[in-house]
């Protein structure tokens, strides 16, 4: 293994650590990214589309957090409906140094596969039928294992690995037992504080919201396995369950999701500043 190739992010690493534990730390900069855009449509409801609806409680979410923390200043990846490089989104973040890298997603399930009866040959005869039942939020943190043992993992970075020039573009490759291994040690730095920001999260999702609850859970999502700090993947609802969709179309569905994100940076930066 080359070591003097992983040194410059390894030392990057360790300096903002390093700066997260100094006497009178103080929060800067949160990084907001509306998931997908532009060509990237993300999931599709009955009559929505996730790239939409993303942005849309970005941007509100910004404007919260403008408001609650003056002295912060907010990032958004995207403020319009167009794409922006899957790499470019945690490299802003990077850039800047934030202290908070937050992405909003929508989830989906595929359509269910039914066994409706066989032909004459005694072959089953399948039909696919939506999954409208689906419900709940979920948030996601970076994790290194094999891709192909994720399948939310797989879901979300499905548009970026169809982009063949990825490689090319400052990407690990996700099959590379030695580079896993090298950013499983970059991103364990921030585990513990991504970790707790999404329970966070959860938390008001569950309590504050009465929002279904699937967890936190650690996943191998490229859009968060390149920021340099605690980084977090929500997923505000199911777009493919039409009580869901309808409720994060809505004004008051989108303003109790945004409280509950600012509420929970609220508690998060209270206790990394003290």
């Amino acid at each position: 293994m080359n070591l003097k190739k992983y040194l410059p992010i390894l030392i990057i690493c360790c300096c903002f650590t390093l700066q997260s534990f100094a006497q009178g730390y103080k929060m800067k900069t949160i990084v907001i990214d509306a998931g997908h855009g532009g060509f990237r449509s993300g999931a599709a409801g009955s009559y929505s589309l996730e790239k939409n609806v993303t942005l849309q409680v970005a941007l509100k979410l910004g404007k919260k957090l403008e408001e609650t923390f003056p002295h912060i200043k907010i990032v958004q990846t995207r403020r319009t409906d167009v794409d922006v490089d899957w790499y470019r989104r945690a490299e802003i973040a990077n850039d800047l140094k934030a202290d908070l890298f937050i992405s909003i997603h929508c989830n989906s399930m595929p359509d269910d596969k039914v066994l409706v009866g066989k032909d004459k040959k005694g072959k089953p005869i399948y039909k696919y039928v939506k999954n409208k039942t689906t419900k709940g939020t979920e948030t996601f943190v970076g994790a290194y294992r094999r891709i192909n043992e994720m399948d939310a993992g797989i879901r979300e970075n499905e548009e970026i690995l169809k982009d063949k020039d990825y490689k090319k573009k400052g990407a690990y490759d996700p099959t590379d037992p030695e580079e896993l291994i090298m950013l499983s040690l970059y991103k364990s730095l921030y585990r513990a504080k991504s970790l707790d920001l999404a329970q966070k999260i959860q938390k008001n999702y569950t309590e504050v919201n009465k929002r279904g609850n699937r967890g936190v859970k650690e996943q191998g999502l490229l859009i968060l396995q390149r920021a340099a700090m605690p980084s977090v993947l929500t997923e505000i609802g199911f777009i493919s369950n039409p009580d869901e969709e309808d409720y994060i179309n809505s004004a008051s569905g989108q303003e109790e999701i945004v409280n509950a994100i600012v509420d929970a940076i609220k508690q998060y930066k209270k206790e990394v500043e003290n």
